[in-house]
């Protein structure tokens, strides 16, 4: 019926005929962009644009004072191998306690930090070493004093006869360094207690290089923040440089300053349930005075 009424018309004035058409495409064009608004109709947009639609709210941050760094040795001596031992160079702001855990069982340490953020905070080597079970291989302590960034060479004994940890996917971290300030006046002063790092150390069955894969800081209040970097040296892919910010330069000591870095808070209950855990990174590296790092984070509320 509508065909033969356009035929018809069509017939009596093809001029009234194109004006009555061309009339019904405009208002037809009105109403669609009335209804979807006059922007891209939603099904045409990606998923990047619908999701910066969203209103997300701001976190508030606020900075505070990391008192812990720890790197990998960079220098002529240093040793990362199972049989040899890793060096390691912390940088404390105050005196703290540098544990070592060998062979630390992965689902063991994913308890602790679960445990962490839902009971007493893991400020001091006894209560790591009880959220854990005492499930790691060796056990090895060094005392830091404040402004001391010599390194420190950790090892298992040889009679203990372990030469590697098997193949992947393994059951425990080759490495596991702990963080802590030394004494309560000085906790009572920082919100940040405790730095847990996981170091991979190369051996027969897995020779990938020395390099930090997690670390986390943990707060007195029970929180858990992941440290993110910034950016890789091109220069050493090998390792990511985790905690001590440095810059060498020609026929100077690297010096270390005071950097800022973004952490994001662990929100995933039980701080990651599988063996891979939270990935942990470095920060950038910039030149400054002399002695410990510093770092200034800006925590989420």
């Amino acid at each position: 019926m509508a065909a033969v009424f356009l035929v018809m018309l069509y017939e009596y004035s093809p001029l009234f005929y194109i004006s009555v058409v061309s009339l019904c495409f405009i208002i037809t064009a009105a109403m669609v962009l009335g209804w979807f608004g006059f922007d891209v109709p939603v099904i045409l947009r990606s998923s990047d644009d619908a999701d910066s639609a969203w209103n997300i709210p701001e976190k508030r941050m606020v900075r505070k004072t990391n008192p812990f760094s720890l790197q990998i040795g960079t220098s002529a001596t240093a040793v990362t191998s199972v049989a040899e031992g890793v060096s390691l160079r912390p940088g404390c702001l105050e005196g703290c306690v540098l544990s070592c855990y060998w062979g630390c069982g992965v689902q063991a340490l994913q308890g602790a930090l679960h445990a962490h953020q839902h009971g007493p905070s893991l400020s001091t080597p006894q209560l790591f070493q009880e959220a854990v079970h005492f499930q790691y291989q060796h056990c090895q302590t060094f005392h830091i004093e404040k402004d001391d960034a010599e390194e420190r060479v950790t090892g298992m004994p040889a009679d203990l006869g372990i030469m590697d940890f098997g193949l992947m996917p393994r059951a425990c971290y080759p490495l596991v360094a702990l963080l802590t300030l030394a004494e309560q006046e000085v906790r009572d002063f920082y919100d940040i207690v405790a730095s847990v790092t996981v170091i991979h150390v190369p051996d027969d069955k897995y020779r990938l290089s020395a390099r930090i894969l997690y670390q986390y800081l943990l707060t007195a209040q029970g929180n858990m923040y992941e440290l993110k970097p910034l950016f890789m040296s091109t220069e050493d892919r090998g390792q990511a440089d985790l905690s001590d910010p440095t810059s060498t330069t020609e026929g100077e000591e690297p010096d270390v300053d005071v950097v800022e870095s973004e952490v994001e808070e662990e929100e995933e209950e039980g701080g990651g349930d599988s063996a891979g855990g939270q990935g942990l990174r470095g920060v950038p590296e910039r030149p400054g005075e002399s002695g410990p790092a510093a770092l200034q984070a800006h925590l989420p509320m």
